[in-house]
């Protein structure tokens, strides 16, 4: 899930940059402290933008710089269980699929791509099932759920699993599929027996 949030914070502008527009050394320096990092309560910064409430700068013994307090905001994903994603397949491995979602992967296991059994052709790269002839490759679009996350300090030793195993997940053309299943012979409603008013 994305989410925003307010922020105040400190930050200190070095003598190189007195004379430039302190908005934009404010977001760059603000930007490289906070873009990317992971934290177990906001989930991971995305972005750093709306700088304002720029405070005159304090200056202290032994210091050049200028120490500044201000108020911006940030764009933070945090992945929840039991959210439903749209991602795009990224890498097909014999134990499963990794999906991108934002700023992050998921590994959708073998088990949990569709009921069917299905499995890795390596010579066409991609997951293959006999019954079915559903078919999941590389820059697929599809819709996920997210069933357990263990979220660590950064996004690389992070693990989120992923299913798309229940109804209304997988890739669109599956998704469509289903759903015209269920429908009945004449894409109506199913027929209800009406008792007649007549006494």
């Amino acid at each position: 899930m994305y989410k925003v949030f307010s922020v105040t914070d400190n930050f200190k502008l070095p003598p190189s940059e007195f004379g430039n527009d302190i908005n934009k050394v404010a977001t760059h320096i603000l930007q490289e402290k906070y873009e990317g990092l992971l934290d177990p309560d906001v989930g991971i910064v995305l972005a750093i933008y709306g700088i304002k409430d720029i405070s005159d700068g304090i200056i202290y013994p032994g210091d050049a710089s200028t120490h500044h307090k201000v108020n911006f905001s940030i764009l933070t994903y945090k992945p929840e269980v039991d959210e439903v994603d749209i991602g795009i397949v990224t890498e097909l491995v014999d134990f499963g699929a990794f999906v991108r979602m934002g700023p992050i992967d998921g590994l959708v296991h073998v088990s949990q791509i569709t009921d069917d059994f299905i499995s890795l052709d390596k010579k066409v790269n991609s997951f293959v099932s006999k019954n079915s002839g559903k078919s999941l490759k590389k820059d697929d679009i599809v819709y996920t759920k997210i069933s357990t996350i263990s979220m660590k300090k950064s996004i690389k030793d992070s693990r989120i699993a992923l299913t798309m195993k229940p109804y209304g997940l997988g890739k669109v053309e599956w998704i469509l599929a289903g759903s015209k299943k269920k429908e009945s012979p004449k894409g109506g409603k199913p027929a209800v027996a009406a008792k007649s008013s007549k006494k």
